[in-house]
């Protein structure tokens, strides 16, 4: 039979099912095998064949046909997976049955009266997982339990999606007995033998995972929630011990994706010349992975990490969370499965930076934004991976891509869930020490990024670009201003040595930030200048010898901190400065430093699907981000991090006068200090709505209660002793060249003569149920973006976030 006449067969049978006003019964095989018995589609096919608009007729018109049609494609794949799919003919009914129900799954979850379809006991369900007619009643089993277990057997299944053990074809093992743990698909983690590569299985393997990544989308047709309890059932039940595969398929879709090499021998064009059906089997199990990886809102998690991090981990190992997946993932302990993973992921998430001399020459994954949920995960869930990514040089292997895709993305406005990510990923690595001391090792490599050319550290290339985004980035991204000066901030007591030119870009931020229309237009934009004050008091405190840089912008701009000392704060001159505001925001100050190759916030690429997350809470609590995802740390004298913790309500600004009155020898360190207990504890609204931002007007009470807490003292005392002998040295000498003074504050020292080093504070990130649901909203919108062909969730009525067609 010719692939057209399958085609046509298939085709009316869908007919036929639309058009009957009869429910038609289930034992009637002859009728419902024609979806799946004696076809040859593959899923494009389906999708083509089975249209949007007869699915939903069916399930209003003859809502039984379309439940029979799904049992019955369930139990095909049960009894698959009983007999363990011996024969060629088989497979393909299995497969059909997978496109099928791929195709109609969706329609199934966006009704909300079909939505508890799966999960009703369905007569002849066993517990056991088979649908056996002589099945007890009371021992009935779920469809989608039943759905789920079936495909969990078939990805372990011999000849189908596994490699046979036994000699001879004809002796299979019987997939009920077999131990799955011995078809773990790749080398990696807890399992040592690759087995050979075989195109035919990892196309079965992306077909199963491609229904299971179905099942486990019904997240997507509910409406945001940071509930807790607010579960997604199917994976609660896909990642429990029911599952009998859920530690050798969690290995074997890890070790898939770490041990997965994109450009291979590097041979040029070859992804050209060969098909990679790897590829399609790494995307799929990197979707899975991010989707399976949630539970109870982090808050299993959570409490593992902090057992971890307590004293008594010897002593009471603490109980792993429900969810198998995140228990073996937070387990991962060996170094050579971390460095595994590590390499794995870096060797990824560098794939679009690799530079060849032919073009186009260098295959590139476009699977990057679910690698950094991935690595976000990784992070987050296992204390001791973070630990192993920090301890050597190895984080700036993903520092650099993170840092390269922040670039990339800044002026486009679709790519602001990419940004969220990369950020929330530094803010989270910053809380450590380590980071910070690893990022002054000198940056060599060259990659692509229309940032000026510079010789220094990755430090440095950190704050280049930072800079860039906040002067060149488009207005959506203005909420994650202090999170990037935050990340800069933690990073700050550790930085040897920063570049002339990172240092002059610090100093034309505070010189963008402090000018007065700015202070003076939102009740929170003052704080970004006390970060950036904050930044230099640690360099300078904690790092002068080295900085000479810095310390010499400073000098230069030293009217810039004069003009902040005497900031007027009378009603007449706050007027004034509110009438010369600009209408564009900070990149249009005086300064045209922020000119040097920017580029223009373009709309999003024309012929593409963009998902929209702003119209849900995902975007509208980042601007309370900081205090919310953050916790303050303080490092002790012996270097260890001690918790800060916060105080029951904000102070209010008596209290905070009263924190201002502390005597000058300790003003340093204490109002530095106290500044960010209570000026952060407020909610960062700073880029508001116009109705909240014309029901608020600076006046000379608020700006009087945060200028006298401006951490200045610092700065004024190197500018006090350093201004006057830096200009003796250009008369006597005639300097004009800057390279003499640079040496000259190289050799020097202010030993003594500053006030007493402030305690380091370092923000840590700190999970809540707000950011949990940002997770999954932006998740579950790069999923919907990446799975065009077959565009499985296209034209369904999405609930979790926006759609916007261009």
């Amino acid at each position: 039979m010719g692939n057209a006449d399958t085609k046509l067969h298939f085709r009316k049978a869908v007919i036929q099912l639309t058009t009957k006003t009869q429910p038609v019964e289930a034992t009637d095989d002859a009728f419902w095998d024609q979806f799946w018995a004696d076809t040859c589609t593959n899923v494009q096919d389906v999708f083509a064949l089975v249209p949007a608009a007869e699915i939903r007729a069916v399930r209003e018109e003859s809502p039984s046909n379309l439940a029979t049609l799904c049992y019955k494609a369930v139990e095909r794949l049960v009894q698959g997976a009983d007999s363990g799919c011996r024969s060629e003919k088989e497979r393909q009914v299995l497969l059909n049955c997978t496109r099928l129900l791929t195709r109609i799954l969706p329609y199934i979850f966006e009704d909300a009266d079909w939505r508890g379809f799966f999960w009703s006991t369905v007569p002849g369900a066993g517990r056991s997982g088979r649908l056996d007619e002589d099945a007890d009643e009371d021992e009935a089993r779920p469809l989608a339990e039943s759905l789920l277990l079936a495909i969990a057997d078939l990805l372990f299944c011999p000849e189908f999606t596994a490699q046979n053990h036994k000699k001879s074809p004809d002796s299979l093992e019987d997939i009920r007995s077999i131990d799955s743990c011995e078809y773990i698909w790749e080398a990696g983690v807890g399992f040592a033998h690759s087995p050979p590569l075989n195109y035919v299985h990892d196309l079965n393997r992306t077909e199963l995972l491609k229904l299971l990544l179905t099942c486990l989308s019904e997240a997507m047709y509910l409406p945001p929630s940071s509930e807790k309890r607010n579960l997604n059932p199917w994976v609660s039940f896909f990642c429990s011990s029911e599952n009998r595969h859920a530690l050798p398929l969690f290995t074997s879709l890890l070790n898939v994706v770490c041990a997965y090499d994109p450009v291979g021998y590097g041979i040029p064009y070859n992804h050209l010349l060969f098909s990679d059906h790897r590829e399609q089997l790494v995307e799929q199990a990197v979707q899975i992975l991010i989707v399976t990886l949630e539970h109870e809102g982090g808050s299993a998690a959570s409490a593992a990490l902090q057992a971890l991090d307590s004293s008594a981990v010897e002593e009471q190992e603490p109980a792993g969370p429900n969810n198998l997946f995140v228990n073996y993932l937070s387990r991962i302990h060996r170094e050579e499965d971390l460095s595994f993973i590590l390499k794995g992921l870096a060797r990824l998430m560098n794939n679009p930076l690799v530079q060849t001399y032919l073009p186009h020459s260098t295959k590139k994954i476009q699977f990057h934004q679910e690698l950094l949920i991935l690595f976000w995960k990784f992070c987050d869930f296992n204390k001791k991976f973070l630990f192993f990514v920090l301890k050597s040089s190895d984080v700036l292997d993903v520092l650099v891509p993170i840092l390269f895709s922040l670039n990339d993305a800044r002026a486009d406005q679709s790519r602001v869930g990419l940004m969220h990510i990369g950020v929330f990923i530094l803010l989270l690595l910053s809380g450590e020490r380590n980071f910070g001391v690893r990022l002054n090792k000198p940056y060599a490599l060259r990659v692509p990024m229309d940032i000026p050319v510079f010789t220094g550290t990755h430090a440095d290339l950190l704050v280049l670009i930072f800079h860039k985004i906040i002067t060149c980035g488009n207005q959506r991204l203005q909420p994650l201003f202090d999170c990037l000066l935050t990340i800069i901030v933690n990073i700050s007591p550790y930085l040897k040595s920063l570049s002339m030119l990172a240092a002059n870009k610090l100093l034309h931020l505070l010189e963008a930030f402090s000018t007065p229309w700015f202070l003076f237009s939102s009740p929170q934009n003052h704080h970004l200048v006390f970060f950036l004050l904050e930044v230099f008091n640690n360099i300078i405190q904690y790092q002068f010898d080295g900085n000479c840089n810095l310390v010499y912008a400073i000098i230069r701009k030293r009217n810039v901190f004069h003009q902040l000392a005497n900031l007027p704060s009378d009603a007449a001159s706050v007027q004034s400065a509110l009438q010369r505001k600009k209408k564009s925001g900070i990149s249009r100050s005086n300064s045209t430093e922020s000119r040097d190759s920017s580029r223009p916030a373009g709309p999003a690429e024309p012929g593409t699907l963009k998902a929209s997350l702003e119209a849900t809470p995902v975007f509208s609590c980042v601007p309370l981000v900081l205090d919310k995802i953050t916790e303050k740390s303080q490092v002790s004298v012996d270097g260890t991090m001690v918790t800060v913790s916060h105080p029951d309500s904000p102070q209010t600004p008596a209290d905070c006068s009263a924190v201002a009155a502390a005597s000058d020898t300790e003003s340093n360190s204490e109002r530095d200090h106290e500044v960010f207990h209570t000026e952060s504890e407020a909610a960062r609204s700073r880029f508001s709505s116009v109705s909240s931002s014309a029901a608020w007007s600076a006046n000379t009470d608020w700006v009087l209660s945060w200028k006298a807490k401006l951490p200045l003292q610092t700065i004024m005392r190197l500018l006090q002793v350093l201004v006057p002998q830096v200009e003796k040295i250009c008369i006597d000498k005639g300097l004009t060249d800057e390279s003499e003074i640079l040496k000259f504050l190289q050799h020097g020292t202010l030993v003594g003569l500053l006030p007493v080093p402030h305690p380091i504070l370092i923000r840590k990130y700190q999970a809540n149920a707000g950011t949990a649901m940002w997770f999954r909203t932006y998740m579950w919108g790069v999923i919907y973006l990446r799975n065009v062909d077959p565009p499985i969730w296209y034209d369904t009525d999405i609930r979790l976030f926006e759609i916007q067609r261009i």
